[in-house]
């Protein structure tokens, strides 16, 4: 029997469509906004509410890691962060200014599930990257909110201004001081055909994505793996890459090396199936302009 679509047919069809249309768009709306980061240069502490997706994984309430917060319930971490990892005893806090001292606006949340990449090669780094699930849903507010990531195909040119944020130390073996108060640093992309001649027999490959200053100074360091480096376009912050690895920190002529988001746009999407992240394409360069201070990290 051929079934006759009547009218009622077409307009619940037709509001389907447009609620899947608003719930799309209201992701991107919402993805990438800082309200309380008015940021144009950088400095030492971050203002609380600067980077509202920023994460802290911590294992027996110690922090050890980074992560972006992508939804209300999913984290954008690095892989090597968490392979091998079990989710008992896992933690992942958000809000957080400091990691030690009181958190007015903290909100943290067991691990319900680790996806890592199923190609992640810890002895090239290769895909490291790698989702963790939240228990269950975190409310948005001025303090958390998910961030943007940068779609397939975008591009980010050699010295497009990026940032990245974080607790790690704040230079090799210097742990970040008391009340450690997560940290922020500008530095510039630096073109794979470059970085890859500077790292010499490390391959970087086209899923990652270098940034640094080739006089060094400026970079992240160990503890900041896993967390996010970002762009602004306009007023939305964009993920381009996640903190994986690099030789010392802030070292001259070595910069970091981050896993390049845009070209997991479909591994992203094919575990998360509901509140879908927010993607943007990026496809102008944001030269970076010196100013800044310091950072690095696991190498």
């Amino acid at each position: 029997m051929v079934r006759t679509f009547t009218k009622l047919n077409y307009f619940i069809l037709f509001c389907k469509l447009l609620f899947s249309w608003i719930a799309s768009y209201f992701c991107v709306s919402v993805c990438g906004i800082a309200p309380l980061n008015s940021k144009i240069v950088g400095g030492a502490d971050a203002v609380p509410g600067s980077w509202p997706w920023q994460a802290s994984l911590q294992y027996f309430g110690k922090h050890f890691c980074g992560g972006s917060l992508i939804n209300k319930e999913w984290v954008l971490t690095a892989a090597h962060c968490v392979a091998g990892t079990s989710t008992k005893k896992l933690l992942v806090s958000l809000g957080r200014q400091n990691l030690e001292g009181k958190n007015p606006n903290e909100v943290s949340r067991r691990v319900a599930a680790i996806i890592v990449h199923p190609d992640f090669d810890r002895g090239t780094m290769n895909n490291d990257i790698a989702l963790v699930r939240l228990s269950s849903p975190v409310p948005f507010s001025h303090y958390i909110r998910p961030v943007c990531l940068a779609a397939s195909a975008s591009v980010f040119n050699n010295g497009t201004g990026s940032w990245v944020t974080g607790w790690g130390h704040i230079k090799e073996g210097e742990l970040l001081p008391f009340p450690q108060t997560i940290q922020e640093v500008a530095v510039p992309v630096i073109g794979s055909r470059q970085c890859n001649c500077l790292y010499g027999v490390i391959n970087i490959t086209s899923n990652m994505i270098c940034a640094g200053r080739l006089d060094g100074g400026k970079d992240s360091c160990q503890g900041d793996s896993g967390g996010p480096m970002l762009t602004k376009l306009g007023s939305v912050w964009i993920q381009s890459g996640i903190v994986s690895f690099g030789i010392g920190c802030a070292r001259p002529n070595l910069p970091g090396v981050y896993s390049r988001v845009s070209r997991y746009q479909t591994w992203i999407k094919s575990h998360i199936s509901s509140h879908e992240p927010g993607f943007v394409h990026q496809s102008s360069s944001n030269l970076y302009k010196p100013h800044f201070l310091v950072k690095r990290k696991l190498h």
